[in-house]
């Protein structure tokens, strides 16, 4: 009997997904991407190599993984084709592996412009690649979306439709240049060899493969508190991060998923703007930053750091249905001699925070937990405690190898 499970992340992203994703796909069929675009970074290191991947499922290093792209992702073809053939450099084939939801909205030069020029008056803390312009174009129904490639007559028109709607908002809101259409056009038709290989009805074939009892993974981006209704609104991402985003990101109704994985660090970071309730801004957070190499994948900016929030780690277990928890990161704190968690908030939504002497040793690459420092020990079995979910992955560096697995 096949297990079909969903590994999503459970604070603002960056906790770790992608290794995750990439040390669960050997044993299964397919991973499925179901939401977010090229804003999202997931890194994976494996036989000191390590790779970025932002579009690509996190499975694709494993060659015989089948490689899903569902219409909840919104797409540049310029990011796509650069990561396919940098993977393909690498000796990553996609060959009758890859298959790319024609329902996904495009993201245009033009969509790339008002995310940037608009961010400057907003300061949102966007990544300013056109995602939230983009989805904003699905929503009101005037997207352009990969299967329009397929027909040249239907992609002229909705391409001059969208950019011609561009244009207006650019010149009379920002003063800013307008788009040739021509030009866009070009540009999305330089690419049109990613539909001729890869264009796919993806409901259809998860169905299938559902049928032949295959095993799927479906892998989100992003983190549950960037959410666009659940997160720290406004300053969140333009999509449904949470579980809930696979249902309407692949077409595969909520029964379908069998086991429901929660990432989240040792402690907790955040990339761009918006509240941070436990952020430190002191040595602590120094050494958050320096030993956990906190920048962001894709972006490059640092990331700000604090101590564990287990109200808000709890309240994301519950929204996303989280069946186990898995704790990354959690060498980072090796160095700490005081580690704190944030266990409730006072009437000025101050944390409260509970403290645990640190295990002052190493636990990088340790693979049993038995062999965990007995500090160490308490400090994961009280988290499971407090978020009633059980701890069933504990990660103790970046390689696919230096994991623990917990029955």
């Amino acid at each position: 009997m096949s297990i079909n499970t969903l590994v999503l992340g459970l604070q603002w992203g960056d906790e770790g997904k992608g290794k995750i994703v990439d040390a669960l796909s050997k044993d299964i069929h397919a991973v499925c991407r179901f939401q977010g675009g090229h804003n999202a970074g997931h890194t994976i290191k494996v036989n000191n190599q390590q790779t970025v991947l932002h579009l690509c499922p996190s499975g694709a290093l494993h060659p015989n993984v089948q490689c899903v792209i569902g219409n909840g992702v919104v797409l540049s073809l310029e990011a796509l084709d650069k990561e396919l053939k940098g993977l393909e450099d690498l000796g990553v084939s996609f060959k009758n592996r890859m298959h790319i939801s024609n329902a996904c909205s495009l993201i245009l030069p033009s969509h790339i412009a008002i995310d940037k020029v608009r961010d400057k008056e907003e300061s949102i803390g966007t990544t300013g690649r056109g995602i939230g312009p983009a989805y904003e174009d699905k929503v009101a129904r005037r997207a352009v979306r990969f299967g329009d490639l397929g027909n040249i007559d239907i992609l002229k028109d909705k391409v001059t439709t969208l950019v011609n709607y561009h244009n207006k908002i650019l010149t009379n809101l920002y003063g800013a240049e307008n788009f040739a259409i021509d030009e866009v056009l070009e540009t999305l038709n330089k690419y049109k060899y990613l539909y001729d290989n890869y264009s796919s009805d993806v409901q259809d074939v998860i169905y299938a493969w559902s049928k032949e009892d295959k095993s799927i993974l479906f892998e989100g981006a992003q983190g549950s508190l960037l959410d666009i209704d659940h997160g720290t609104y406004p300053y969140v991402t333009s999509s449904n991060t949470t579980a809930g985003g696979v249902s309407t990101g692949t077409g595969v109704g909520p029964k379908f998923i069998d086991k429901i994985v929660g990432i989240s660090k040792a402690y907790a970071t955040r990339v761009g703007e918006g509240p941070f309730l436990t952020e430190l801004f002191d040595e602590n957070g120094s050494m958050l930053a320096d030993r956990g190499h906190e920048f962001g994948a894709t972006t490059g900016r640092p990331r700000r750091c604090g101590w564990l929030d287990l109200v808000a780690l709890k309240k994301a277990v519950f929204l996303n249905s989280v069946t186990d928890l898995c704790l990354t990161k959690l060498d980072v704190l090796d160095a700490f001699k005081s580690i704190d968690v944030c266990t409730a908030y006072d009437e000025d939504d101050l944390p409260i925070f509970k403290s645990f002497p640190g295990w002052m040793s190493e636990t990088e690459g340790i693979s049993e937990f038995d062999q965990l420092p007995e500090n160490a020990k308490s400090y994961i079995k009280f988290i499971e405690s407090f978020i009633e979910c059980s701890i069933s992955i504990v990660s103790t560096g970046p390689s696919r190898e230096q994991t623990i697995y917990i029955s």
